[in-house]
């Protein structure tokens, strides 16, 4: 992230020593991102983090292959249709992929065990619901229109309070917020869609005692389940520019335009390969003869994966697509509104939209994972041709 923050208890320089209240040293943790040369935290813990006793190989809940988009073909799912298959981390649905990036979904009111990727970094989207997200940083309570965006390796855990549901990204490297966006020493400039004040991040230690805690580690190679001796939950204190944070939706600000805007202008996020937009409320387009909704566009590099999660679709009527929709519309298949579209939104001279949605463009080809198959609306290809 872009700027520092220190909480807790920390030593007045780096790498000095810091005693426990027993004369004992704290033990030292930097976590820190390509090998020593980007952002990173130093953390205080007040048994060995390093300490494990024992690890064993995991097999997935839930089915995570992957096959083809074949035949090509836009794609809608629903994710209403969806049932809990366990808990924000074991019971995920997996959706569309490729090798940059893994989109599921997760319906579910079970905490989940503490769990540490070591792939990528993850951006967990809540559209309903509250939890609150535990981890070697401290606590966040979490709710509806919520980003937490989650660096590679962070120790954590998801306490849901009642039913959530969420949609979560895992990149295979790090996620972040566009170059575009910021100053050439980390500020967000003025033109960026929000500020560091519109950011959430843990503000205490969150201190839990315990012995022998077993730990979900993913890598690139599969699950392992590793048992530490100490709970890892034991940072007295941490500073530095790495750590988790939460971005709500509501808090973007669109850029509005005299005609339409195309979608990079929603960007909030980016990662290895995929972008991150949010679509939100807005005035529409002013000029007198705007066509104020999407044109018919082709996206010959990318795939759009657009997750649908509140307001009115007035592009996409008679289409199916309704809140929980996740529409799947790949390179080599043009898109854009229903036919009647444009005039029926010419005609009610509206001059403002209510959709909100959460899209990931990827600039690989995306193919389709069990779950979204098991919800999959067969007739939406066909929907522009009636």
């Amino acid at each position: 992230m872009p700027f520092y923050r220190v909480v807790g208890d920390v030593p007045r320089k780096r790498h000095v020593q810091f005693r426990r209240p027993d004369g004992g040293l704290y033990a030292e943790e930097l976590m820190g991102e390509e090998g020593f040369s980007s952002d990173s935290s130093l953390l205080y813990h007040r048994y060995l983090p390093t300490a494990i006793i024992k690890a064993e190989t995991v097999q997935p809940l839930v089915p995570d292959s992957l096959e083809a988009n074949l035949p090509l073909s836009p794609r809608h799912f629903r994710t209403q249709d969806l049932k809990s298959a366990g808990d924000l981390v074991t019971g995920r649905m997996l959706l569309s992929g490729n090798g940059d990036v893994r989109l599921s979904y997760a319906t579910t009111d079970a905490p989940s065990e503490l769990y540490r990727n070591s792939k990528g970094d993850e951006c967990v989207y809540i559209q309903s619901g509250e939890a609150r997200f535990e981890s070697t940083y401290g606590a966040l309570d979490v709710g509806v229109g919520d980003y937490v965006v989650i660096p590679t390796g962070t120790i954590h855990r998801w306490v849901p309070k009642g039913t959530v549901n969420a949609l979560v990204i895992e990149a295979s490297g790090h996620i972040r917020t566009p170059k575009r966006y910021l100053s050439q020493f980390g500020q967000l400039l003025e033109h960026a869609p929000y500020s560091e004040r519109d950011l959430r991040a843990p503000a205490e230690p969150l201190i839990v005692e315990g012995e022998e805690v077993p730990v979900l580690v993913r890598t690139r190679g599969g699950l392992t389940r590793m048992t530490f001796r100490n709970h890892p939950f034991d940072v007295v204190g941490w500073d530095g520019c790495l750590y988790p944070f939460v971005f709500n939706i509501s808090d973007f600000e669109p850029v509005v335009k005299k005609t339409h805007a195309p979608p990079p202008v929603h960007q909030t996020f980016e990662g290895p390969g995929f972008v991150v937009c949010s679509f939100m409320p807005r005035p529409l387009d002013f000029h007198p003869e705007a066509i104020p909704i999407p044109y018919n566009h082709h996206n010959v590099d990318s795939d759009e994966f657009m997750f649908y999660v509140g307001g009115d679709y007035s592009a996409r009527k008679g289409s199916g697509i309704d809140v929980g929709s996740i529409s799947l519309h790949p390179a080599g298949f043009t898109h854009g509104p229903q036919p009647g579209a444009v005039e029926a939104v010419i005609e009610s001279k509206a001059t403002h939209t209510s959709e909100m949605a959460v899209m990931v463009d990827t600039f690989r080809p995306l193919d389709l994972g069990q779950g979204a198959l098991s919800c999959e609306d067969p007739g939406y290809a066909w929907t522009w041709a009636r």
